[in-house]
């Protein structure tokens, strides 16, 4: 069989020169284990029973089935890894009960979050491990609106994985939109501080 670019190829396996991603090149996606990602994060899922969750960047779900499980009413997602967002809309097949939507989503495009999800808003937003990637092919105002974008749907807790030197550029984009950051924790992959921040 040829090798072909596989759905949802992204620019970062463009950029690394190549790196099947789909159902006959199946490689591990995240740095460190699922379980790491919630590191510092996971006083969120204490808060999860009966709230509206999106995941920004949820590779194939992971972290979106754990707010499920804790309770969460409507989970949502988005990816640029077409056979990521394929694998959570699998797992939620299982749970009818919970109102889901995962979306193959670009986020270097304008008003993708909008494209896919409209203006909604959510008790929790999370995107974990997004911003630095964007940082490599985004200018400072695409990733500002995207931030801002975020904060807006943020209805009342915004959580993250980020390198500590965006902090401050992302601190000043979720305060335009009335968030304040409320906890930073080093417990996280070595180098990326998990952050929370709440509506004020």
């Amino acid at each position: 069989m040829p090798d072909r670019k596989a759905p949802g190829w992204r620019w970062q396996d463009e950029a690394a020169g190549g790196g099947m991603m789909d159902e006959n090149h199946l490689t591990r996606r995240v740095v460190g284990f699922h379980d790491i990602r919630f590191d510092g994060l996971s006083d969120l899922l204490m808060r999860a029973r009966g709230a509206s969750i999106i995941d920004i960047g949820m590779n194939r779900g992971h972290v979106a089935y754990e707010f499920a499980v804790n309770g969460a009413r409507l989970v949502h997602g988005c990816d640029i890894y077409a056979a990521g967002v394929m694998a959570a809309r699998h797992w939620f097949a299982e749970l009818p009960h919970i109102e889901s939507k995962f979306e193959v989503v670009n986020l270097a495009e304008p008003g993708a979050l909008t494209k896919a999800f409209g203006s909604e808003g959510y008790d929790i937003t999370l995107f974990i491990g997004v911003y630095h990637k964007l940082s490599r092919i985004l200018d400072s105002k695409g990733l500002s609106d995207l931030v801002r974008d975020i904060g807006r749907r943020s209805l009342t807790y915004c959580g993250a994985m980020v390198h500590p030197e965006h902090l401050k550029t992302i601190d000043a984009d979720m305060a335009a939109e009335g968030l304040k950051r409320i906890h930073t924790s080093e417990l996280a992959y070595p180098g990326r501080p998990a952050v929370i921040w709440k509506r004020k």
